[in-house]
């Protein structure tokens, strides 16, 4: 299939696919993660790769500029510190010219390949209800502490949220680009973006995904930041779905 005959995914700019990776001190995974992602989409999609350098202090920006001679499709963009995983990911998401947006870890455990999965997924969706696509990792390639404190942290928001996500901690995810940015902002966000898209009226599905073990470079998470800190946010986007705004305006045709 030539990338023009992709459906339902729209061009902009030319453009049909944002993939946007925030990379906080990953200079080990990002040229392979590159290349993989390359591989997954190039003849099947218009796309672009955003690294998003949440305030490294290794070479993951040059690990970026030297991907870019390679695979031409790569863009660098830079926080001057860090400033979080939400903010890359709004970072990337504005400077993206295309109308939908997939994301990624920057560590290499998710495996471009899913993308496919994702979009197939997509292609169904005939109502144009579809906004939002969260992968779910199936089999978790982490240690047991991670494992169970997701597990503990996804039962408590499922429960406080009715989300009908059993992982929205996953980094693999396909959403649009427009209800992203309609979505409030705020630190920690990514975690709970099925529940905001839910809020705008949106469908969110999940679908099976891969995971792989991290084979470089050291995770930026652990239980504190992972679990206990997301419980005032959780309380925060439980407050911010009861107050949805009910009413939906339509336009009145004056010709």
């Amino acid at each position: 299939m030539v990338a023009s005959q992709i459906q339902p995914l729209s061009a902009h700019d030319g453009l049909q696919l944002s993939v946007v990776i925030p990379v906080c001190n990953e200079a080990e995974n990002i040229r392979a993660l590159g290349l993989e992602i390359s591989a997954a989409l190039s003849g099947r999609v218009l796309y672009e790769i955003l690294f998003v350098d949440d305030g490294s202090t290794d070479a993951s920006a040059t690990a970026i500029r030297e991907l870019h001679r390679d695979v031409s499709q790569v863009r660098l963009l830079r926080h001057a510190k860090r400033s979080g995983q939400s903010a890359a990911i709004r970072t990337g998401v504005l400077a993206a010219r295309a109308d939908w947006i997939v994301t990624l870890d920057g560590d290499g455990q998710n495996d471009p390949a899913d993308i496919q999965t994702l979009l197939a997924s997509l292609r169904k969706d005939r109502n144009g209800h579809l906004k939002m696509v969260v992968g779910n990792r199936v089999s978790r390639q982490d240690t047991w502490l991670r494992r169970v404190s997701s597990r503990i942290a996804n039962r408590i928001r499922q429960r406080m949220l009715g989300d009908g996500t059993p992982d929205t901690g996953c980094g693999i995810k396909l959403f649009d680009r427009t209800t992203f940015l309609r979505v409030p902002a705020f630190d920690h966000m990514h975690r709970f973006l099925p529940a905001l898209f839910q809020r705008e009226g949106s469908q969110v599905i999940s679908v099976p995904v891969r995971h792989r073990r991290r084979t470089r470079g050291v995770s930026k998470y652990g239980v504190h930041n992972r679990l206990w800190v997301g419980i005032v946010d959780l309380l925060a986007v439980r407050w911010l779905m009861r107050r949805a705004p009910r009413s939906v305006g339509s336009e009145e045709d004056l010709s």
